[in-house]
């Protein structure tokens, strides 16, 4: 029997979006290649994710913020960015009402899990786990998803958040500009001596950038970015000599560091589609746009995204609307590139500033630092930018 939409991925952006339409009445499909039992309960994959007020706003309304367990949720106080060997930081504070801290940080797979369990046996909601897809397309009259067992799904609505080499999107004949940096980021938790405060440092040092994320207690989330072949070496060595890497990496400044667990690679690529939308499909989460992890705010986008489309979609409903109307998805795809674009394009400045070793950028860049610190509208407006977007 068709469906409404089918949405294919059950990361966090296809959760949240599948929660998003709870109510409405719409018959929705979620197709998802992990079993079951990895949806339920998610490894843990490395990643700490910065959640905005907004993205925690989101997670209420998806009844899967108080599924998190508190001591979870690390509050994030301040962030410094520091450039080099200069001593000057540029520092961004909660441009809030006091005890309001700049955002969160919480477990990717913390996050996957209370999604799933806000949407398990969601009336209307029917998940395809453990599937794979051969193939997808669109036309005016809806759209048809043919798995590798050969079953055959259809519905008005194709919604795609299948990662930032979404082979939907590709399926879809959507143009992207895939930009693979020849970088990957390493991803450790470790313990340390000193007491990070809630602070988060952003070091942008020469030949390579580090991100210290605090956690709860004396844990903090190290994020090393360098060429791949080197952070292949890294990942390779023992744990007592990696903590011993990253604690001489780190230039000491959180005391000596002890690794826990295993450390996680991931190579690093950025995403931006020309379309957000194509005739009865959308793109939601890094399937339209993946973010450069510097701001931490690719996670923020995918739920502001999924909200924004879910948001359209419910409302249409409401009204009798066609949900796959043309006119619909050019909405969307208008509000979410207004929100993602200067985010996107700012991000990627900063980077190919900040890691350009070359003499003009490394003399720039002290000047630029100097000249945001002592503009006090600049700072609160980052920092507004930081704690909502």
């Amino acid at each position: 029997m068709p469906c409404d939409i089918i949405i294919i991925g059950g990361g966090p952006a296809g959760l949240a979006f599948a929660g998003g339409l709870a109510g409405s009445g719409l018959r929705v499909t979620l197709v998802e290649r992990l079993s079951l039992s990895s949806l339920a309960d998610p490894a843990d994959d490395g990643r700490e994710i910065a959640l905005t007020h907004r993205s925690v706003a989101t997670l209420e309304a998806l009844d899967a913020w108080r599924r998190i367990a508190p001591e979870a949720i690390a509050p994030l106080r301040a962030a410094h960015v520091l450039n080099g060997a200069s001593p000057l930081a540029l520092s961004f504070e909660p441009d809030a009402p006091a005890g309001q801290p700049l955002g969160w940080l919480v477990a990717n797979h913390h996050i996957r899990r209370a999604l799933f369990a806000a949407i398990d046996e969601q009336p209307g909601l029917t998940l395809i786990a453990g599937a794979q897809v051969a193939a997808a397309r669109t036309d005016r009259d809806g759209a048809s998803v043919t798995l590798e067992d050969g079953r055959v799904l259809r519905a008005r609505l194709l919604v795609a958040a299948d990662s930032r080499f979404s082979a939907i999107r590709a399926q879809l004949n959507i143009p992207a500009k895939v930009t693979r940096l020849g970088k990957s980021m390493l991803l450790a938790r470790v313990e340390h001596d000193g007491d990070h405060q809630g602070i988060a440092t952003e070091w942008f040092d020469h030949g390579q950038t580090i991100a210290l994320l605090p956690l709860t207690g004396r844990r903090s989330s190290v994020v090393l970015t360098l060429p791949e072949d080197q952070i292949a070496r890294l990942a390779a060595l023992a744990a007592p000599a990696l903590s011993a890497e990253l604690t001489r990496r780190s230039d000491g400044r959180l005391g000596t560091m002890r690794v826990e667990g295993a450390a996680h690679v991931y190579p690093l690529a950025t995403v931006w589609c020309r379309h957000f939308a194509a005739p009865r499909a959308a793109l939601i989460g890094d399937a339209a746009v993946g973010m450069h992890p510097v701001t931490a705010h690719g996670f923020n986008l995918g739920l502001r995204g999924g909200a924004t489309l879910a948001g359209l979609l419910v409302r249409a409903a409401a009204r009798g609307q066609d949900i796959g109307a043309a006119s619909l998805l050019r909405r969307y795809e208008a509000v979410h590139r207004f929100a993602s674009a200067p985010l996107f394009l700012a991000t990627g400045a900063i980077v190919g500033l900040f890691t350009d070793d070359r003499p003009p950028a490394r003399l720039l860049r002290p000047a630029l630092l100097h000249a945001a610190a002592r503009v006090t509208p600049a700072r609160a407006g980052i920092s507004r930018l930081l704690m909502r977007h």
